[in-house]
Formats: C-alpha cells, structure tokens, sequence
C-alpha cells in the first residue's frame, strides 16, 4: 500500500542530510588532526598569551579533554543523520509508518541522548578551566530545548510504532 510521495522538501532535506553527513565528518576528522599534531605545550602557550601556572595546565588538559569528548560527538551525530536520511527516503515511498521507522526513532533519541549528555559534560570542563585571565565561552553544557527533543523523540519513536501496529492490525482485518 505504499505510494510515492512527490514534495519539493524530500530532495531538499535528502541534499542538506547528505552534506551534514559529509560535514560531520570532516569536522571530526579536523578534531583528529588537531589532536594529532597538536602544537606542542610552549606553542599553546604563546597561541593563548599564558604564562607558565597550574591554571595554564588545566586550560590545555581541559582543551585536550573537550577535543577528545568532541570525537566521541561524530558517531553520534552520524546515528542520528543516517537513521533520518533513511526515515526520509520511507517517506518519499509513501510509507513512513513501519516498524523500522519507529525502531530508527529509538536509536536516534538514544544518540541523542548521548549528545545531551556529552555536552553536559563538556559544559562542566569549560566551567572548570574558566578562569577570569582566560576565559572558556562553549556553547555547551544543560540545555532544556535539547532535553525535550530527545523526550519528544522517545515519544515520536513509540507514536511510529503504534502507527506501525495499527497498520499492521488493519492490513490484517481487510
């Protein structure tokens, strides 16, 4: 019972999940080579104008740590654009209600329940290292709007699998 779905945003959101797909991971691939030929610690130093102190030490630990929690970032955000890339190519079928669909829902609400927490914790290394002399601004740590799009997406996930059962029920039934 599937038919295909003609709209003009399906191509478009196909396009821009493909490039955020090649964008991430060009950017933890930077991340790699940046933690790989990291300039060494007196370079650091003069890059941010630090004088040798324990407050130095902990900037450049704490940059190190935020970069290696960063990789850990791309997995994630790699779940969560290959399970919607797919969710859309479903709904250019004309099927979007099926049991994988709810099941790719779970999958990203866990990924990005990863995220949430991963920036948490990035959040509290920013807050830590930040020192007037030197301050750490991140865009990261508790964010309310994120922690409602995973509880939203748990939920989505269990609407998509109720969908899938009562389709399912009434394939059944006729």
């Amino acid at each position: 019972m599937s038919r295909s779905v003609s709209s003009p945003t399906l191509p478009i959101a196909h396009g821009v999940l493909r490039i955020l797909i090649l964008l991430n991971w060009l950017g933890g691939a930077a991340i790699l080579a940046l933690l790989l030929v990291m300039p060494n610690h007196q370079w650091i130093m003069a890059a941010f104008k630090l004088s040798p102190s324990p407050e130095a030490e902990r900037l450049i630990m704490g940059m190190h740590a935020i970069a290696l929690l960063g990789l850990g970032g791309i997995p994630l955000n790699y779940v969560v654009l290959k399970r919607l890339l797919a969710i859309v190519e479903t709904v250019r079928k004309g099927d979007p209600f099926v049991a994988a669909n709810a099941s790719r829902l779970q999958t990203i609400a866990w990924a990005m329940l990863g995220l949430q927490v991963l920036s948490m914790v990035i959040g509290g290394i920013a807050t830590a290292v930040n020192t007037p002399a030197t301050p750490v601004k991140l865009d990261a740590g508790m964010s309310l709007n994120g922690w409602l799009a995973v509880l939203l997406t748990f939920l989505l996930a269990r609407v998509f699998a109720e969908g899938a059962r009562m389709r399912d029920d009434l394939k059944g039934t006729v």
